[in-house]
């Protein structure tokens, strides 16, 4: 049924424009608004746009809503502090985050939140 269908991704969050500075200023994301519906998207290259929804009732993921794989994550890590980043830590049997905040492996993942508190992720590998 839907073997020819390109499908998408979407999730909520609590304030609509604190997502649009967030995912296009802080993370450089090409993004468009349609007012009219009170949609975001999110232009990722090489992907279906995702569509962010403004929810009055939203509850934040508590799983990784959508993932960036990177070249190199350390750069990654680093630069995204730099703008303000905060990156999650872990420490739980079979998932450790090291000093840097990136759990090492294949592939080695970091894990930060939006301003809703969704979870994304960068990764490599």
């Amino acid at each position: 049924m839907f073997r020819e269908t390109k499908a998408f991704s979407g999730f909520s969050v609590d304030d609509l424009q604190k997502a649009k500075a967030f995912y296009g200023n802080v993370l450089s994301i090409d993004l468009s608004e349609v007012e009219e519906m009170g949609l975001l998207q999110l232009h990722i290259a090489g992907s279906s746009d995702v569509i962010l929804y403004e929810k009055p009732n939203h509850t934040p993921a508590t799983f990784t809503v959508l993932n960036f794989p990177v070249d190199d994550i350390d750069t990654a890590v680093k630069d995204l502090k730099a703008l303000g980043v905060t990156f999650e830590s872990y420490d739980f049997p079979g998932l450790k985050t090291d000093e840097n905040n990136i759990s090492r492996g294949k592939p080695s993942v970091a894990w930060f939140k939006d301003p809703a508190g969704n979870i994304l992720s960068v990764l490599q590998g």
